[in-house]
């Protein structure tokens, strides 16, 4: 295997220290300061003078990079007999180190390797990568578990013996236990009991400076602390003596130092009974293993491994994550063990924010439901009054009016009035007051935050956070968003003690390049006003940001860990903070959890259902069927029947019609168009698409809902077949609805089998899949609602009827899928309740439903991620290898040469849901292989996968990482950066590996890059949301300057936009992926701005245009590569122009037509930085929406604002020359739109709602 530190030629970063220490005979490494700590006190206690300059003591994260293990390796260690690790986190944590000390034990007589696991659950997985008995190692680790001097001592009883080449016995090392849990220094004090769990080996240590910090901040704030000591939480007897101690003192909230969850991570769906039982939140409070000045330098700000085992996996207990209030300082030498001892040093500043937040929990919740004042944060980008309340896959509107309505009922005070009846009301109501966009700044404020109340607070901003605000936006009394007479305007309504506010612009000035250009920008001060004023002036004891999702959570800062400067923490302060937030996007929630320290309320994802055939598509397939028909009867007519397909495929606009020419030089062409044309009508038709928007806490329609059940029981899970593969084998079909493309042709004798069930369109493997979904749409309504089963036929009316004992698949959606779905709506509104009032929010898994991921419901519960050591995964690997495979032949398929140079863009969104498919397809691409650890299956290497085995050229890969994925996984991060080390070092011809070519040429070249440090996105949104571009240079100019940082290891990152041009100058493809189907690539701006900012900067740098790929993995077994122009064809006929999408965005009303809106600015915004969207898309949304009757009555009286920028979007498409051939009459209806709509919004706008004004 090729090692980073044995790669030829690749030294060791400038940052790494290499550690010199004197030689011993033993050598305790340790992931715990506090063993050291331990240890050094032994030895300085009179039982330790024998082991006193004989025993050297070292943390493992001296040991973190491969060049400083091997500098120790061949110095320190090279005169040891024994070595001793104990391990925090696994194998996969230190994978490299436990390989080289197994081969340090092999390279001398006498030496002994002692591998001991910090956590009893990893065990099986190091005790026996040692050279001592299982058992003794078991007691060695269960000693040291326990803690203290004397338990230390019993384990140097054991390694001298070692030393001595004798065999202990396990039996005679005494354990010596102490109280587990401890209650600690606990008093009779007045106030609300808070419980503090720490760990036990801190006060064994001698440790205890946090532990005297936390009891004074509380009691200083009125609070009794209740502080326990234990071992680990996952020992169900400690579980046992927290919960009895805890509940016996009634404590009104949890703080927890502990690492790790009190639950296995395949167990963490099932719940959490500790904290299920003592059902309160519980906050968890974090502890550097850096320094306070390291961390405060740090843009990432925690360490990858803190970030796992004290954010990632608490989260499976549903723990808040709050900030750091301790930092690991060397403070003192032990020269005894030949180190510094580190001691956990509390942070007062983060224990005052701690304490702060934990009283406001306790405040919510001791506060009776009418004095409860609630503040709820609707999103409002871009700045345009038809944008407001943006949440991804809900209708925003309707599920605020829901909440509001829930309050009163629970008795909250909501003033005198009536409450809005629906959604547009309240848009209705919202809209007539100031908001954000410069034509509503005219209009009233809801209230003033005055400037002295700001500048009183402005004063106590850490210096560093004013600097950056101020270099931009200069002193509060000179904002140029403050009102000189009142103050900074709140935008918003009040209900009594409610308030619904516009959360404020980020302050993008279009006509501030630099601000168009600046990816940290901060936040300008009537954005931390607003959030000041629900602090201060409203008294605000919870917030709810309703829906995904806002700006706050991603404001500069600090990845993880956060600081009193980083931006969420200016704005947010420590409310306690709900979040509505779509059950599919555990990145971007765990972004609101991790830096907004928000309680996510999870929720279904929109109905979803199959696209099926409209309009001209059903007659394209009707002409199809007329012509096979002609064909096997040898009909005259089949020749003007082919005729009559290329005219509607013409009319149709279809990609890849031959013209008059291309068939007088190929008739033969004919035959691949007319089986071109019927494959992509079975794939239309099978498409799945949203049919509506979910309304949070409440049931979709009962045909909606059965779809939805469909979409759940379609994919094979848990060694079951999905329902549709199940049928196909019930009736004896030889084709897999799952895993088989559409555009197969179906086997003679499952076209018979068709025939005689009554399938009328039987030629292609689609053809029998649309038949069993209309089959399987049946068999789901008969067995949870009210369908009889006649309309299917007679072998399934008896399979449903009488399932055999061994088919799991009828028994899954009855007992599992219906029963989960169902479920969702009174738990989310059970949540949204119980969060209000300050309960805890049992916590579940994320990811995509109808991706095999029904575990995931029922929602509404605080939704956690992935466990990052896991990842990639070999599920990851499979799909990925595929994946890139295919998009490696297609390329020499349609280029003629192999592919040698591609972009990447990935995303941590994706990666929590998909396992890390996209990494995987990277490294296959590259010739690396992930290696996996024998029991955890964790990644613990990489290997590099030889030429002559790998059969092609490596392929060159540039990849562009999103804010989140930088954030999320550092460790992953990693893993690329070796790989593309490894690769780089190999001595391989230059046409067989270009990365290594040029790495002999020029030096290292970098290869991830992504957005500066603790900022976020790509550049585009702003540019194309104002306006102010010229061309396309200009975007992929903005993509440059935001995407110019470059990653690498575990250093921080650094500028190099020389670097990110010249590695772009190459690249021939640009590849993104999709992992399901429950969004499409004209449901975000995610996709264009990192796609199509690719393509615009290649474009930039290198004047030539790239091939542009997208990656359907929406199936892991049936993974899709098309260029995008095939991808946006498909959204476009599949969803944008379906009247089945569109009926139901009207159901929705304000927000419905919001969407509309969202998805025609994404495809002019793709157009614009790729140039790949042909004009008839334009001209076809033209006609069929803003044409058509009944489509502009709805979005004149239901969204006016957007029916207007819909116009004026698309003369802009066209006075820009995306939309070129546009018709006179075309252009003059825009025009008339655009002043009806105007007339419209000047009359009042909205027009359908006659609900009584809100209260004052």
């Amino acid at each position: 295997m090729h090692r980073l530190a044995s790669c030829p030629g690749v030294d060791p970063p400038e940052d790494v220290v290499l550690v010199e220490q004197p030689a011993a005979d033993v050598l305790f490494l340790s992931s715990a300061a506090t063993d050291l700590s331990t240890l050094a006190a032994y030895l300085a206690s009179a039982g330790g003078e024998h082991w006193r300059n004989q025993i050297r003591g070292l943390s493992l994260d001296c040991l973190s990079h491969p060049a400083q293990l091997d500098h120790y390796l061949t110095s320190t260690a090279n005169q040891a007999k024994l070595v001793l690790v104990r391990l925090l986190g696994g194998r996969g944590h230190w994978s490299y180190g436990l390989e080289q000390l197994q081969r340090w034990k092999d390279g001398g007589a006498g030496r002994h390797l002692v591998i001991l696991a910090g956590t009893d659950d990893q065990n099986n997985e190091l005790h026996g990568l040692g050279s001592i008995s299982l058992a003794l190692a078991d007691r060695l680790a269960e000693l040291l578990r326990e803690g203290g001097v004397d338990n230390l001592g019993q384990v140097l009883r054991a390694l001298e013996l070692l030393l001595q080449e004798q065999q202990p016995d396990p039996t005679n090392l005494q354990l010596l236990p102490m109280p587990d849990p401890a209650p600690w220094d606990w008093r009779d004090d007045a106030g609300p009991r808070i419980g503090v769990v720490l760990y036990r080996a801190q006060l064994q240590a001698g440790d205890v400076s946090l532990a005297e910090a936390l009891c004074l901040a509380c009691r200083e704030r009125g609070l009794c602390p209740r502080l326990l000591w234990v071992s680990s939480l996952r020992d169900p007897g400690v579980q046992a003596g927290v919960i009895d101690l805890l509940q016996s003192q009634q404590v009104e909230l949890v703080v927890a130092g502990t690492s790790f969850a009190s639950v296995k991570t395949a167990e963490a769906g099932l719940g959490s009974p500790l904290w299920e039982q003592i059902n309160v939140p519980v906050l968890q409070m974090l502890s550097s293993s850096r320094s306070r000045e390291s961390w405060r330098n740090s843009s990432r700000g925690l360490d990858p491994l803190d970030l796992s085992l004290q954010v990632v996996m608490p989260e499976l207990d549903g723990r808040l994550t709050t900030r750091p209030c301790a930092f690991r300082e060397q403070q003192m030498t032990a020269p005894e063990m030949g180190a510094a001892v580190p001691s956990q040093v509390p942070d007062l500043e983060g224990i005052d924010w701690l304490i702060d937040h934990s009283q406001r929990w306790i405040r919510l919740r001791q506060t009776k439901n009418s004095d409860r004042r609630v503040g709820m944060v609707l999103a409002n980008y871009p700045v345009r009054d038809g944008r407001v309340a943006n949440g991804v896959g809900l209708d925003t509107p309707a599920s605020c009016v829901a909440m509001l309505h829930w309050l009163k009922q629970s008795g909250h005070n909501l003033g005198p009035g009536t409450l809005p009846s629906d959604g547009d009301a309240l848009m209705q109501f919202l809209l007539q007051g100031r908001t954000n966009s410069p034509e509503g700044l005219h209009r009233p404020a809801l209230d003033y935050l005055a400037l002295d109340v700001y500048e009183q607070w402005w004063a106590g901003v850490p210096s560093d956070a004013r600097a950056k605000i101020e270099q931009r936006w200069g002193q509060p009394c000179d904002a140029c968003d403050l009102d000189r007479n009142h103050g900074f305007a709140i935008h918003g309504l009040r209900y009594g003690h409610v308030v619904v506010l516009i959360q404020p612009d980020r302050g993008y000035d279009p006509d501030q390049i630099a601000d168009l250009h600046s990816p940290d920008l901060p936040p300008p001060h009537r954005y931390l006003a607003q959030y000041l004023w629900l602090n201060r002036i409203h008294q605000t004891h919870v917030m709810v940001h309703v829906g995904k999702h806002g700006s706050a959570e991603w404001l500069p800062g600090k990845g993880v860990g956060l600081s009193s400067s980083c931006g969420p923490h200016l704005a947010l302060g420590a409310l306690p903070h709900l979040y509505p937030f779509i059950v599919n996007d555990p990145g971007e929630g765990s972004q609101a959890k991790r830096r907004g320290h928000a309680v996510v309320l999870d929720h279904l994802t929109p109905p979803l259902g199959r696209a099926g055939l409209h309009g001209p598509l059903q007659r394209l397939e009707g002409l199809l069927d007329e012509l096979v028909e002609a064909r096997q009867l040898g009909a005259e007519r089949s020749q003007s029947l082919e005729r009559a397909v290329l005219v509607t495929l013409q009319e149709l606009n279809w990609p890849g019609v031959p013209t008059k020419d291309d068939l007088k030089r190929d008739p033969s062409l004919i035959n691949e168009c007319l089986d071109s044309a019927e494959t992509y009508l079975c794939e239309l038709k099978e498409a799945q698409i949203r049919t509506g928007l979910h309304r949070f806490g409440q049931r979709p329609s009962e045909r909606a809902e059965l779809e939805l059940l469909l979409a759940l029981a379609r994919p094979p899970a848990h060694g079951r077949p999905g329902l549709t593969q199940a049928m196909a084998s019930q009736v004896g079909l030889a084709l897999d609805p799952w895993g088989q493309e559409d555009g197969e042709p179906l086997d003679q004798k499952d076209q018979q089998l068709l025939e005689q069930l009554g399938c009328e369109r039987r030629q292609r493997v689609g053809d029998g899949v649309a038949w069993l979904e209309d089959q399987a749409f049946g068999v789901v309504s008969a067995l949870v609602s009210n369908g009889d089963g006649s309309d299917l036929v007679k072998p399934f009316r008896d399979w449903i009827q009488s399932p055999t004992e061994d088919d799991g698949t009828l028994a899954a959606i009855t007992q599992d899928l219906w029963p989960r779905l169902i479920q969702c709506a009174p738990s989310e509104k059970r949540a949204f309740c119980d969060g209000i009032s300050g309960g805890r929010i049992p916590a579940g898994p994320s990811g995509a439903p109808s991706r095999g991921r029904p575990d995931v419901l029922p929602t509404g519960r605080n939704f956690y991620s992935v466990d990052l050591r896991g990842l990639p995964t070999e599920a990851a690997w499979d799909l990925g290898r595929r994946s890139a495979e295919q998009l490696l032949e297609l390329h020499l398929q349609e280029e003629g040469d192999c592919l040698r140079h591609l972009a990447l863009s990935v995303w941590g969104t994706a990666t929590m849901r998909n396992g890390g498919e996209d990494i995987a397809q990277l490294l296959a691409l590259i010739g690396v292989r992930p290696v996996w650890d024998g029991p955890t299956r964790r990644l613990v290497d990489l290997e590099v996968i030889p030429l002559r085995l790998l059969g092609r050229p490596r392929v060159d890969v540039v990849l562009r990482i999103s804010g989140l994925f930088r954030d999320a996984f550092p460790q992953l991060l990693m893993w690329v950066d070796q790989a593309m080390v490894m690769v780089a070092a190999l001595d391989e011809p230059s046409d067989q590996n270009p990365l290594a070519a040029l790495t002999q040429q020029e030096g290292p070249q970098g290869r991830i890059y992504g957005s500066a440090p603790g900022a976020y996105g790509a550049g585009l949104q702003a540019l194309i949301d104002s306006g102010a571009w010229d061309s396309r240079a200009d975007l992929g100019e903005a993509f440059l300057q935001w995407s110019q940082w470059r990653y690498g290891g575990s250093s921080e990152p650094s500028q190099d936009r020389t670097g990110l041009e010249s590695a772009l100058g190459r690249v021939q493809v640009v590849l993104h992926n999709q992992d399901n189907r429950e969004h499409d690539l004209l449901d975000s701006d995610d996709y264009y701005q990192f796609h199509g900012g690719l393509s615009a900067a290649i474009e930039a740098s290198s004047g030539k245009r790239p091939e542009l790929w997208f990656g359907d993995h929406s199936r892991r077994e049936r993974p899709r590569l098309h260029r995008l122009e095939r991808e946006l064809d498909k959204v476009m006929r599949s969803r944008l122009l379906n009247p089945r999408w569109i009926e139901g965005m009207q159901q929705h009303g304000y927000k419905g037509a919001f969407e509309m809106g969202a998805s025609l600015d994404y495809l002019f915004a793709y157009d614009a930085a790729t140039d790949r969207v042909p004009d008839w898309c334009y001209g076809a949304l033209c006609d069929q929406w803003l044409n058509t009757p009944e489509i502009v009555e709805f979005l004149e009286r239901r969204n006016p604002w957007v029916l207007r920028d819909m116009a004026e979007r698309l003369l802009e498409a066209s006075n820009r020359g995306l939309w070129q051939g546009a018709a006179d009459q075309q252009i003059q209806l825009l025009k008339g739109l655009i002043s009806s709509s105007e007339a419209q919004i000047e009359r009042g706008g909205l027009t359908t709602c006659s609900s009584p004004e809100p209260s004052v």
